[in-house]
């Protein structure tokens, strides 16, 4: 039986530059300080009604990457808590935002004046959902 091969393997990635192993751990590519990439709970409280959270999300159930913070406001205290772009999140109110439609996910955002949410920086997952997106371009 012969076998197709229509698909073409992904480029050939170099690998990173040469680092003398007593910098690499201040270097981001070599960085093996793997706590960066562990759940973390973050807390927000709104003042008032309507404030908005100092972020902005995007993806849910359509782009099949989950949801994620797409932006975080300067000075913001989403940005004093920790929050990044590419952190996803997992779990708002105890809420799975794992598998949610996007509209869903905001409106729980917006009506919510406290907020629980369980996030975990996924860089990868992030740059995946913008590609399916077509926000980012190809590697």
């Amino acid at each position: 039986m012969a076998v197709s091969r229509s698909a073409q393997p992904p480029p050939y990635e170099s690998p990173p530059p040469w680092i003398p192993a007593t910098l690499r751990w201040k270097n981001p590519i070599y960085c093996s300080n793997l706590s960066l990439y562990l759940p973390r709970t973050i807390k927000l409280k709104k003042q008032l009604e309507g404030q908005p959270l100092g972020f902005n999300i995007r993806g849910g159930r359509a782009n099949e990457g989950g949801v994620y913070i797409s932006k975080v406001l300067a000075e913001s205290e989403a940005e004093k808590l920790g929050l990044k772009p590419g952190d996803q999140v997992l779990t708002v109110n105890e809420a799975d935002f794992t598998d949610i439609p996007h509209h869903e996910a905001v409106e729980l955002l917006k009506r919510s004046m406290e907020l629980t949410m369980k996030v975990q920086y996924f860089p990868y997952g992030y740059d995946l959902q913008m590609r399916i997106s077509g926000t980012l371009g190809p590697k």
